[in-house]
């Protein structure tokens, strides 16, 4: 017993220097793709300095940082408590952080599965039985001794059975059992290296759908502003084009008018109303969207509502260079860990191409009664080296190990194809936050004369110079003039949440 107790320390002792002994691992080494060389957006080579600013709430210059640090609580550049509100709670209550996170712990645990194939595998068992002999095996039949072994007795010299009687005894078996796989090769290596890559992979999906949460939940917030505006200037539109139907029904019954006139504007105001029930049902499909986003069912209302007076527009950009793009986008990164996976997964294929080797052992005892299975010889151990290679699967082996070489070919062209999209999308969005900055400020030059030819037409009314038919016309204008310089607006704050979503939201810096 002691001679096997000294073998299986040395089974152990040898399994132990195996996990820090074996061969290289096989397969190419990942590096991580260079950066690209871009020095800017556009092939003029220079980066935008600042947008166009116009004299309107919301029409603020914006000036461009390259140095700006990027916050990971970016929306609170708006200066909003309500949108900031928000956010905290879908944070805590959207089902899809609950679902990201949970993915994050399953792809952790699954890299401490995998690592603890490292290790030799120790388990023990205990087998205890009951047994009977028959008794028509002849003229002897196995007994017991007092040290629990088997021994042959004579039962019945006299003839065969069925004058012998069975034999009952009980038999246990307990045993230490150790198996270990190095991991000569690196197989092990590779696919622990492939579940570290997956878990970066959910990390970086996690960090994503937070970034893509707090995006919708401040465009939302801006859409439900702008439609509240947009939809305040629509009802006055209504109510000015119906006291327009009343004048004119009026002068009908004076004969200043035929029914002609009346038909016309029998027909504006009702295309006015027309326009206005698409507004308060995209309104209403916001709040949908936004209980939505805060984890509540459409019966569970939050309480923020919103509009742009207590909505601000920054006036400082960060704009990171294309080399910074591949660092702090999520997507660029999940993408870059994708092909950190299939590189490794090339090295699990070829691997398994080469000899496995396994070394087993076991000691223990077995005897009719425990206290004699470890006495008086009762003792037992083996141990086994095994090496097996494939000679013939018919080309299965060697067909996985190309294709995924060419998984991992696959892997580079879409993370090349993700940095290009993703420097197209930063370069869409500077497009936007330039032109559209310019369009408010035509929009906010348009309600300005419409504001100034509607204080003429009302002062001239008041002065009885002009009729109240002239005042209404230049306010329903000033209205209409109201509404572009909404949308307008709105897109510029569009814009802005855009170019913090088109350079990672700044997860980097939580």
């Amino acid at each position: 017993m002691k001679k096997g107790s000294e073998t299986m320390k040395h089974l152990l002792r040898i399994s132990m220097m195996a996990c820090f002994l074996s061969g290289c691992a096989v397969g190419p080494d990942f590096k991580r793709p260079a950066p690209p060389l871009s020095k800017s957006y556009s092939p003029s080579g220079k980066l935008p300095e600042k947008a166009d600013s116009a004299a309107a709430s919301g029409g603020e210059a914006q000036y461009f940082d390259a140095r700006a640090k990027i916050p990971s609580d970016w929306w609170t550049v708006f200066k909003s408590p309500g949108i900031d509100a928000l956010i905290r709670q879908a944070f805590r209550a959207n089902p899809d952080i609950e679902a990201a996170r949970a993915a994050l712990r399953q792809a952790q645990q699954n890299v401490l599965a995998q690592q603890g194939f490292f290790y030799p595998t120790v388990g023990a068992s205990y087998s205890p039985s009951r047994n009977k002999l028959a008794g028509n095996m002849g003229g002897n039949s196995p007994g017991v001794q007092g040290n629990g072994s088997i021994i042959q007795t004579y039962s019945n010299p006299s003839g065969p059975p069925p004058f012998n009687a069975p034999v009952y005894y009980d038999f246990h078996v307990a045993q230490l059992t150790v198996g270990y796989v190095p991991d000569v090769f690196g197989l092990n290596r590779r696919m622990v290296e492939s579940a570290k890559a997956q878990e970066a992979q959910q990390k970086l999906q996690l960090e994503a759908t937070y970034l893509t949460l707090a995006s919708n939940v401040v465009a939302a917030a801006l859409q439900e502003a702008s439609l509240r505006a947009q939809i305040a200037a629509m009802e006055r539109i209504v109510e000015i084009n119906d006291e327009l139907l009343g004048i004119y029904r009026n002068r009908l019954a004076l004969g200043d008018v035929s029914a002609v006139d009346v038909a016309a504007q029998e027909s504006t105001l009702a295309s006015m109303k027309q326009q206005l029930y698409p507004m308060k049902k995209q309104l209403e499909q916001t709040r949908d969207l936004i209980r939505a986003l805060a984890g509540n069912f459409q019966d569970e209302d939050v309480k923020e509502k919103f509009s742009f007076s207590e909505i601000r527009l920054p006036a400082r950009l960060p704009l990171s260079l294309p080399s910074r793009i591949v660092e702090q986008r999520p997507d660029v990164r999940e993408a870059e860990e994708a092909l950190h996976y299939a590189s490794a997964q090339e090295g699990v294929a070829i691997a398994n191409t080469l000899p496995q080797f396994a070394v087993t052992g076991a000691i223990g005892g077995m005897a009719s009664t425990p206290g004699w299975m470890f006495r008086s010889g009762g003792g037992f151990f083996d141990l086994t080296a095994n090496v097996a290679y494939t000679i013939f699967d018919g080309g299965t082996l060697r067909a996985k190990s190309r294709a995924a070489r060419e998984a991992l070919v696959q892997a580079g062209a879409q993370y090349r194809s993700i940095v290009i999209a993703a420097l197209q999308n930063v370069a869409d969005v500077l497009h936007a936050i330039q032109d559209d900055a310019k369009a408010f400020r035509h929009a906010a030059e348009q309600e300005r004369a419409a504001k100034e030819g509607f204080d003429l037409a009302a002062s001239q009314y008041e002065l009885g110079a002009a009729d109240y038919q002239t005042r209404l016309l230049a306010e329903q204008n000033y209205q209409l003039s109201v509404i572009n310089l909404t949308e307008a607006r709105a897109n510029r704050f569009g814009d802005t949440i855009a170019l913090y979503q088109a350079l990672g939201g700044g997860w980097w810096n939580r």
